[in-house]
């Protein structure tokens, strides 16, 4: 059930003559967040990343002053997960398909006269996606900024948090996620506290990850999930805690507050239309 203050922040809660008063407000923002519906492992539920990217959202939302002109769209929660195909109940939809998608929705929004378009983004799989959508976006629509954000970039806290080695290799379903969704709802967390055993298996197959190279950052691989775990998971989830939740979900909401409010007291981008 959607709280009544909640239904303030939701944009598809207004009537269309307050929309289109909305919409032309100076400023007028748009949040639509971005999930998936695929596997996180056996102890999290398919919904997790649209959970995360709603959730953390509306909070974040709630803290802002109740004036400033955001909003959010309902969420977006079957996403390109092409990787994690080989696990029942992952959903995915294919890059044109999303490119239309968001191009389509970001037109009509920009038609009435939305400032800005932030794709807020909790699934990792379709950042570069999202970015490369934006970009076209803002060509078809040069009245509109678009920003493709994602939900754990830039929170410089995490690290302080979450050990290095879980930082750089806890991809998915793991220490972190498997922590903030106790924070959130531990009745949707299973008893599992599965890990990947990515060292093992390179070894023995002869397949050691070469220097410089790993499954993301500056020399990343195209992988796919069944490759590379049998549970799903990327990363080791046996020390998850609710503690250690609470604590990635202040930090998250601490660093996406500063930034919304940052972003809704300048005029940055500077795409002044209106």
């Amino acid at each position: 059930m959607i709280e009544i203050h909640s239904k303030k922040l939701r944009f598809d809660y207004y009537s269309w003559p307050k929309a289109k008063e909305l919409a032309s407000q100076k400023g007028s923002t748009l949040v639509w967040p971005f999930g998936a519906t695929e596997q996180h492992g056996p102890h999290l539920p398919l919904i997790t990343d649209t959970f995360f990217a709603e959730n953390i959202l509306k909070e974040v939302l709630e803290r802002l002053p109740i004036e400033l002109p955001i909003w959010m769209l309902p969420s977006q929660s079957i996403g390109f997960s092409p990787e994690h195909l080989g696990f029942p109940g992952t959903l995915s939809i294919s890059a044109n398909l999303m490119i239309e998608l968001v191009t389509e929705i970001g037109q009509q929004l920009a038609e009435i006269g939305i400032t800005r378009l932030v794709l807020f983004n909790a699934h990792g799989g379709q950042i570069g996606l999202l970015q490369a959508v934006a970009r076209q976006l803002r060509v078809e629509c040069p009245s509109m900024a678009v920003l493709p954000c994602f939900l754990w970039s830039g929170v410089q806290s995490l690290n302080e948090l979450i050990p290095d080695k879980e930082v750089e290799e806890g991809l998915h379903a793991a220490l972190a996620e498997t922590s903030l969704m106790l924070s959130f709802d531990g009745d949707l967390v299973g008893n599992e506290r599965p890990f990947s055993k990515e060292e093992e298996s390179c070894v023995e197959n002869d397949t050691k990850v070469p220097f410089g190279w790993s499954l993301e950052g500056a020399a990343p691989c195209a992988w796919l999930t069944k490759d590379i775990s049998d549970t799903g998971v990327i990363g080791d989830s046996r020390g998850a805690n609710k503690q250690l939740g609470d604590s990635l979900r202040n930090a998250l909401l601490d660093h996406w507050t500063k930034l919304f409010l940052s972003l809704m007291e300048s005029n940055w981008p500077n795409f002044d239309y209106k």
